[in-house]
């Protein structure tokens, strides 16, 4: 059973021993020799891309989510563009998105030439709070953009109904990067929205190196992804070799976004490890919470119900109110633990890029209050019951020093840090 510090220890920022003698990251890929014997195969075939593991990754994938079509993408954040391009974004039209997200979220639209408008979170779940978009809803909405931040779906229902209520074509896209495998109301994240983006960064769930999926139960919006990803063109080389066929044709202006086979034979083997692997995620956030519940100075992650997360991060929230010191400090003390703590995010509407081009002086306190707060622990499905032991211990020693009660004082108070870990991406 997992045990908080008894009394106050020495930091290790303080020049006391830290909880480990090597740095825990708060993510990181796990690869077998399965994984590995996959990929050669591939290599050692005659198609290392658009080839036959590429529609066999997409058809195996689309069943496990509960969808009639996958999409494989070259990365996350080319499914998003994808899925924006399938939509119909382009100049004059808008999409509503949260500002508690990785950039790439609202980087889609803009790609489109589309103009991102932001709407605040709930409190709870730090997901899009439907009553805050339908106040951003206009004649030019073409898109919602819901992110299941964390891992835990976003108020699908609600926000599914709203687009389904407008005038004008509005789709839900859901960008689930963070939720492969969690379940709303008894169904997987992949067969709700109109289209659901998936991330295989190492970082999540299931990797292919990098890569993405989009999926969906539209057939149309499937063929507009799969010319999308493939420079706008109506076939597919492997289509064309087995029918002996030379002719293609342009349809519309396309990326080159397509995933590899050597990547999706990766995805293939990975995904026969993904139910797994999403129980040992559960297993740890069970084992945070049931630590942290009751540690003063710590909120928890809400789960709401009908929801079974698929817990790609677990964030915990600082009452600051309750402690001597920043967010910063905590930050820094931790990570001198080696701890690998990390902050996920940095609202986009405060990074340079958006501040200069959009409205001068948003505010969307929820999401702003949220950020100033936030810490995420080390979550992935690999780690050991050591590792787990690790982070229990080195948190409860970290906010024991810090708490109020102990008079602690330091010169990082309510200071922002920037030693934020790189590896955020879609």
């Amino acid at each position: 059973m997992s045990t908080l510090p008894s009394k106050l220890e020495t930091l290790a920022i303080h020049g006391g021993t830290p909880v480990r003698e090597k740095l825990l990251p708060y993510g990181r890929q796990c690869l077998d020799d399965a994984d590995i014997e996959a990929v050669v195969e591939v290599l050692k075939s005659d198609w290392l891309t658009t080839g036959p593991k590429v529609a066999e990754f997409e058809e195996r994938f689309a069943a496990w989510v509960g969808a009639r079509h996958a999409v494989s993408f070259s990365s996350g954040t080319a499914a998003l563009h994808g899925a924006a391009f399938a939509a119909g974004l382009g100049p004059g039209d808008e999409a509503i998105t949260t500002p508690m997200t990785f950039c790439a979220t609202a980087n889609c639209i803009l790609y489109q030439g589309a103009t991102p408008v932001f709407a605040d979170v709930s409190p709870d779940t730090l997901n899009l709070d439907p009553q805050e978009v339908s106040r951003k809803i206009t004649s030019r909405t073409k898109a919602i953009i819901a992110v299941d931040y964390a891992g835990h779906p976003a108020a699908l229902d609600e926000l599914g109904q709203l687009a389904k209520a407008q005038v004008q074509r509005v789709l839900l896209i859901e960008d689930a990067s963070h939720a492969l495998g969690a379940e709303f109301h008894g169904k997987r994240a992949g067969g709700i929205a109109d289209m659901t983006v998936f991330s295989f960064h190492p970082v999540k769930h299931l990797t292919t190196g990098e890569g993405g999926m989009v999926a969906t139960n539209d057939t149309r919006l499937a063929e507009t992804l799969r010319r999308f990803r493939n420079h706008g063109i109506s076939s597919e080389a492997r289509q064309r070799q087995e029918s002996g066929q030379w002719f293609y044709e342009m349809v519309l202006l396309g990326f080159n976004y397509r995933l590899t086979d050597i990547a999706c034979a990766l995805g293939i083997s990975q995904l026969e490890k993904l139910a797994a692997n999403l129980a040992r995620r559960r297993e740890i956030a069970a084992q945070y919470t049931a630590a942290f519940r009751d540690l003063p100075g710590v909120t928890v992650p809400t789960v709401r119900a009908g929801v079974n997360p698929a817990w790609h991060l677990y964030p915990i929230r600082l009452r600051l109110e309750m402690l001597a010191v920043g967010r910063a400090e905590i930050f820094r003390a931790l990570r001198a633990e080696n701890i690998g703590v990390n902050v996920h995010y940095i609202p986009v509407h405060q990074h340079p890029y958006y501040r200069e081009r959009f409205n001068s002086e948003p505010r969307y306190p929820i999401a702003e209050d949220g950020y100033e707060r936030l810490i995420s622990l080390p979550m992935f499905h690999s780690m050991t019951a050591q590792d787990v032991e690790d982070v229990i211990h080195a948190l409860g020693k970290v906010m024991a020093c810090f708490d109020c009660k102990h008079d602690r004082k330091s010169e990082g108070k309510g200071e922002r840090s920037n030693a934020f870990d790189t590896r955020q991406s879609k």
